[in-house]
């Protein structure tokens, strides 16, 4: 289909999440590999072109814009002082970065259940995954001295991602829980060395 020069029509921002909101609506109900680019661009009132000019891949789509998130994190991190804790700061910052308004929830929650359980999207969540890793590693090297391919701060990135990615998944589990109370209790295990196991 052929779009006008209406799709152009309000901020670059409002564009993209009408695109992110048509294609996580279509995963959702029909399954990412049964989804076509054209068909989220027809859904988000859009041409083809344009939906390439926001996201590379449909997979794209799903994470959003996730290079702010991780700019974020980083940015967190670096303004903190040299005198807290490391283990402490990152948490800290995960729990940040991830403090979502109730608004925003439903719309995080579609894009979250699909990147957990959508296998055709594991290999680009790899991909995120370690951007994420590369930036608390770089933290912690900087902290700590060394490089960032170190055991140690390689270490420190996978365990802090993992005790993110739990938390998201008890939260996407259960409508009670909060992701908030999720993230700080996973972080508080990992950083008190996993005290519920000593009781």
């Amino acid at each position: 289909m052929t779009r006008t020069g209406t799709e152009y029509a309000g901020s670059p921002e409002a564009a993209r999440a009408r695109v992110e909101r048509a294609a996580l609506e279509l995963f959702t109900l029909r399954g990412f590999d049964a989804v076509t680019a054209d068909e989220v661009a027809d859904a988000a009132g859009i041409s083809r072109r344009t939906f390439f000019r926001y996201h590379p891949t449909k997979a794209d789509a799903v994470w959003g814009d996730f290079d702010r998130h991780v700019e974020r994190l980083d940015r967190l991190l670096r303004d903190t002082g040299d005198a807290a804790p490391v283990l402490a700061t990152i948490c800290s910052a995960y729990a940040d970065v991830n403090d979502y308004g109730p608004e925003d929830l439903p719309v995080l929650r579609q894009r979250m259940r699909l990147i957990l359980t959508e296998p055709a999207l594991q290999a680009h969540s790899q991909l995120r995954y370690a951007e994420i890793d590369r930036v608390v590693a770089e933290y912690v090297a900087d902290r700590i001295g060394g490089a960032p391919t170190d055991l140690l701060p390689r270490l420190v990135a996978a365990s802090t991602r993992a005790a993110a990615m739990t938390a998201f998944a008890v939260w996407l589990g259960d409508d009670r829980a909060s992701l908030g109370g999720s993230l700080h209790r996973a972080f508080d295990e990992l950083t008190q060395g996993f005290p519920s196991l000593s009781r």
